[in-house]
């Protein structure tokens, strides 16, 4: 019986079950698609890495016997269309059944089930054997719960995989050491040159521009960076271990003008294309740490795998949990554009300048900057959740919908009203100069509220807080900050929501 087995773009597992040995009686396809470059602005090295990626693993797939139909972007054969591509696969090759792995986004989940509706063969789907839960283990979980608190899913995880556990217990005898993980890198410890690859993408390249795909942010450089391969990314990983991990934990939510990447791994973009699963890298880690524990303290190592198996695995089960729905939520009504500058990084304001620019230039910027600096702005100026995503899933080497989505408009927007978070992430000036040395040299004062060279994220807090008071004042969380704002004296804060108002209809000016 002839099988034709479908991998899409962000499931390049090659140690999957299916990729054990060769069987004549079945195809691999693998598409570049419109489709795909199409539905977003992509940033040119996404669109660069994830064809890089999928060409070397149909080489991979080849090398190893295996029988594989790929349409390259701008190949004659290619309709753009997955269905209609694969549609033409299916009668070149007189296939009898046809077998695809879950997809992770839902728009394509859902494009699949009404596609094998209007195919009259045999036709299964497979897990995609990389994460540590199933799609709807995490609603499972939370059935009957009031809140779905990432906290309680993340100790469930550790015992059910006995993950830095002793005796029933958490190693350390602490659960999470968040606290431990908010230190500001001063440029006192030392960071490694970053491992960097020289992956030749001159042919990818020439091909997106020759079929003249959209795209935005900049890429300057010969060789593409990132790892696009599995022995690649097991390199970082190890690198990862080796040079980083002992101070991961302590400067993870640290920002700086002179580093990029800090401590981070710079593993994400290889884990979402399933180059390697998380149970790869947090079997690596922790074998580490064990061998190396002395120079490695538990803070470091608990804050890396808790956003492996704790976020990671709770974003993806809150996808399956709320979608389709969730990508419509507005809890907050906000309705605002995102301005110019966030395509060009052309803003006064050095800490949006600073994460917007590392943006453009690398795909890249890591939580922190992506919640507290410019999904922070986003909603102090009360911008549409849809404006918000769609520069988000745009602009990230690693951004694909099931992890965007959840952290953009749930996490860092508030949009669905506390499903995710428990509380909006909005912060004034305060945060970002404790956190970071972007408010040094930057136009505005951090200590100033409501003068011509006051920082803007000062009065657009405040006027966040008042403006959304309806919504948020009964917050338990929120509480303090209500107290705070109660106490102010009207004039003080009309002043405030005036110089707020004012930037936010004038943005490209600041």
């Amino acid at each position: 019986m002839k099988i034709l087995r479908l991998i899409l773009g962000d499931q390049l597992n090659i140690k999957h079950s299916w990729f054990k040995e060769p069987n004549d009686n079945v195809v691999y396809c693998l598409f570049e698609m419109r489709q795909e470059t199409d539905y977003v602005t992509h940033h040119i090295q996404k669109v660069i890495g994830f064809f890089g990626a999928m060409r070397q693993f149909s080489k991979d797939l080849k090398d190893k016997g295996h029988h594989v139909v790929y349409y390259k972007i701008n190949q004659a054969e290619n309709t753009q269309s997955l269905t209609d591509n694969l549609l033409k696969v299916l009668e070149k090759h007189s296939i009898e059944t046809f077998e695809y792995l879950e997809p992770d986004e839902y728009r394509l989940d859902h494009q699949l089930i009404e596609f094998c509706k209007t195919i009259d063969i045999q036709y299964s789907v497979s897990s995609t054997e990389h994460f540590y839960t199933n799609r709807h283990d995490l609603k499972t979980f939370f059935e009957g719960k009031k809140q779905y608190l990432m906290e309680n899913f993340y100790r469930d995880m550790r015992k059910k995989h006995d993950i830095l556990m002793h005796a029933g217990q958490p190693e350390g005898g602490k659960w999470n050491y968040d606290k431990s993980n908010r230190n500001k890198w001063k440029g006192d410890v030392d960071i490694p040159t970053y491992k960097v690859f020289k992956n030749n993408v001159d042919a990818v390249l020439l091909d997106i521009e020759q079929s003249k795909i959209k795209t935005i942010g900049k890429f300057d450089t010969k060789t593409y960076s990132y790892p696009i391969t599995r022995k690649q990314a097991l390199e970082q990983l190890k690198y990862f271990c080796e040079a980083l991990l002992m101070h991961f934990g302590d400067y993870q939510d640290a920002m700086h003008t002179d580093e990029v990447y800090l401590f981070h791994s710079r593993l994400s973009f290889a884990m979402n294309i399933k180059l390697i699963s998380a149970k790869d890298v947090v079997k690596t880690v922790l074998n580490y740490y064990r061998k190396h524990g002395e120079d490695i303290s538990i803070s470091q190592v608990e804050g890396f795998i808790r956003q492996v198996i704790g976020w990671r695995e709770y974003m993806r089960g809150m996808y399956w949990a709320l979608m389709p729905g969730f990508k419509n939520e507005n809890q907050l009504n906000n309705k605002n554009k995102l301005p110019d500058f966030f395509w060009t990084g052309n803003t006064k304001m050095n800490c949006l300048k600073q994460a917007i620019t590392n943006s453009l230039d690398n795909g890249y910027a890591h939580h922190i900057q992506r919640l507290m600096i410019t999904g922070n702005y986003a909603l102090l100026t009360e911008t549409h959740p849809d404006e918000v995503d769609k520069w988000y899933l745009g602009i990230y080497v690693d951004a694909v919908e099931w992890v965007q989505i959840t952290n953009t408009r749930g996490m860092s927007q508030f949009a669905d009203g506390g499903k995710i978070a428990t509380k909006p992430y909005v912060s004034s000036a305060s945060y970002i100069n404790k956190m970071s040395n972007y408010c040094d040299n930057c136009h505005y004062n951090k200590s100033k509220k409501t003068e011509d060279n006051a920082c803007p994220f000062n009065s657009l807090y405040w006027n966040f807080l008042d403006s959304k008071r309806p919504v948020l004042q009964n917050n338990f969380r929120m509480k303090m900050m209500y107290s705070v704002l109660d106490k102010m004296k009207t004039p003080d804060l009309a002043k405030l929501k005036e110089r707020a108002q004012h930037i936010i209809a004038h943005q490209d000016e600041y």
